[in-house]
C-alpha cells in the first residue's frame, strides 16, 4: 500500500509540473508565434520588393556597415546570436536582452531586402530565447526553470517558423549539446512548438509545402512488408555520405572566414562592406541573383531554388556550391540572419544532381538532401528525421532515417553551433567527453 501511494503522489507532482509549464509557455509562445508570423510576413515583402527593385542590391555594402555599427553601439551582447542563447542555458549568468529579439528581426530582413544569402531559422530561435528569458524574469523563475523556458523558446521560434513543432522540440533538446538528450524539458518544449506554430498559422502565415510523388513498391521480409527499394538505399546511403562532408564544409568554411575577417581586417566596418561587394560582383560574374535571399523560389519560377530541385533538371549542377559561397560570406561577414534555408537549399540542390546521375528519383532525394545537410550542420539527426515526416510525410522515413544518421556522423565536431558542447563523441575519437 505504501508503495502504491507513493507511486500515485509521484503521479500528482507530474500532474501539477504539466499543469505548471502549460500556463508558463502560453505566454512565450504567444508572444514567439506572432513575432515569427510578423517576421515571415516582412521577409516575403522584403523578398517581392527586392526582386522588383534589383537597384537595392548595389546598396548591400552600406547596409553591412549599418547592421554592424548597430549591434555594437546598441546591441549589448545581442551580437553572439544563437549562441548567446545556448550559453545561457549551458550556463545562466549572462542574461539574453529582449532587445535582441526586435535586433535580429529587423536587421534579418534588411539583409533579405538587400540581397544577403541567409535564412531564417536563426531569426526565430533568437526571437524564441530573448523573448522566454524576458518572461523567465518577470516571473522570477529559478535557475533550472529559467533554462527549461529558454528551451521552450527555441522549440517555440523554430517549430513555428518551419511549420514544423514536433521537430522544433525535439531540435530544441538536440542542439544543446551532441551526444545527450535532457528529457526534462521534453513535454514542455512540445506544448511551446504546438502552441506558437498555431498562433503563427492564425495570423494566415503559409509555409512552402513540398511534395514527394516517389512511391515505393513494398518489399516482402517473411510475414513483413516494408517499403523500400535495396538500390534507393544503397545511393541514400552513399549520398548521405557526401551531404555529411559538405555540411562539414560549409560549417569550417563559416568559422574560418569570421575569424580571418576578424584577425585581419583591423577596421571592422570594413568586413560588411567587403562582404556585400564580394556579393555583388559574384552575382555579376555568375549572372543570376539565384543566390541572394532565402532561395526557396525564383522571381520567374525557373532557375535554382529549393522548389525547382524537387524538378528533373530544375538546378544547375554547382548551384548547391554556389549557395554555400553565398551565404557564407554573407553571415560570416556581419549580415542577419540563419543557416537552415541555405542548408536546405545546398542539401536539396546536391540531392537534385546527384539522382540525375544516378537514375535515382529527384524528388525523394532532394527530400532526403535537404534533411540530411541540416542534420549534418546542426548535429541533429532526431530532430531532422522528424522534419522529413512533417514535411513530406512518413512514407519514406527509413531513408530519411538513414540519411540523417550517416550525414550527423561524417560532418564532423564542426556544427554551425559555436557554443553546442561535446559530451559524447563521434565514432572518429572513440572516447567520451563528460
Amino acid at each position: 500500500m505504501t508503495k502504491d501511494w507513493a507511486k500515485s503522489f509521484d503521479q500528482y507532482f507530474i500532474f501539477n509540473y504539466i499543469i505548471k509549464w502549460f500556463f508558463y509557455i502560453i505566454p512565450v509562445s504567444v508572444v514567439v508565434g506572432s513575432m515569427v508570423a510578423l517576421f515571415l510576413w516582412l521577409l516575403e515583402q522584403a523578398t517581392i520588393i527586392r526582386w522588383e527593385n534589383g537597384w537595392l542590391l548595389y546598396f548591400l555594402p552600406f547596409v553591412g556597415i549599418a547592421i554592424v555599427a548597430l549591434y555594437k553601439f546598441k546591441g549589448k551582447n545581442a551580437e553572439a546570436g544563437n549562441n548567446l542563447v545556448m550559453d545561457e542555458i549551458h550556463k545562466p549568468g549572462g542574461g539574453i536582452p529582449f532587445r535582441m529579439a526586435p535586433f535580429v528581426l529587423f536587421t534579418t530582413v534588411i539583409t533579405h531586402l538587400f540581397g544577403g544569402s541567409a535564412g531564417r531559422e536563426g531569426t526565430a530561435v533568437q526571437i524564441g530565447g530573448s523573448v522566454a528569458h524576458f518572461f523567465g524574469k518577470k516571473m522570477k523563475l529559478k535557475t533550472e526553470d529559467l533554462r527549461i523556458l529558454l528551451m521552450t523558446g527555441i522549440a517555440a521560434g523554430f517549430g513555428a517558423v518551419f511549420g514544423t513543432p514536433i521537430a522544433g522540440a525535439i531540435f530544441a533538446l538536440e542542439v544543446l549539446a551532441i551526444g545527450r538528450i535532457k528529457y526534462d524539458a521534453l513535454l514542455p518544449c512540445f506544448f511551446a512548438a504546438a502552441l506558437a506554430n498555431v498562433v503563427c498559422t492564425m495570423y494566415g502565415i503559409q509555409h512552402t509545402h513540398y511534395q514527394i510523388n516517389f512511391h515505393d513498391q513494398a518489399t516482402n521480409i517473411g510475414i513483413f512488408n516494408f517499403n523500400y527499394n535495396y538500390k534507393i538505399l544503397f545511393w541514400v546511403a552513399l549520398s548521405a555520405v557526401a551531404f555529411g562532408l559538405v555540411s562539414n564544409f560549409f560549417s569550417v568554411l563559416s568559422h574560418g572566414i569570421k575569424d580571418f575577417a576578424q584577425k585581419q581586417v583591423k577596421w571592422k566596418y570594413a568586413v560588411p562592406a567587403i562582404g556585400g561587394v564580394l556579393i555583388i560582383a559574384l552575382t555579376f560574374i555568375l549572372g543570376t541573383t539565384d543566390y541572394l535571399g532565402l532561395g526557396v523560389n525564383t522571381q520567374s519560377g525557373i532557375g535554382n531554388s529549393i522548389v525547382n530541385a524537387f524538378k528533373p533538371g530544375g538546378v544547375d549542377n554547382f548551384s548547391w556550391f554556389w549557395k554555400i559561397v553565398f551565404t557564407v560570406i554573407t553571415l560570416s561577414t556581419g549580415f542577419k540572419g540563419g543557416e537552415v534555408t541555405p542548408l536546405f537549399f545546398i542539401g536539396a540542390t546536391l540531392g537534385n544532381v546527384i539522382a540525375m546521375q544516378t537514375g535515382m528519383p529527384v524528388d525523394l532525394f532532394a527530400a532526403i538532401g535537404l534533411i540530411a545537410v541540416f542534420a549534418g550542420a546542426t548535429n541533429t539527426p532526431l530532430a531532422c528525421t522528424l522534419m522529413g515526416v512533417e514535411l513530406f510525410g512518413g512514407e519514406h522515413v527509413l531513408y530519411f532515417a538513414l540519411a540523417c544518421f550517416i550525414a550527423y556522423y561524417f560532418s564532423g565536431h564542426s556544427g554551425i553551433y559555436t557554443s553546442q558542447r561535446v559530451i559524447v563523441s563521434k565514432p572518429t575519437t572513440n572516447k567520451t567527453i563528460n
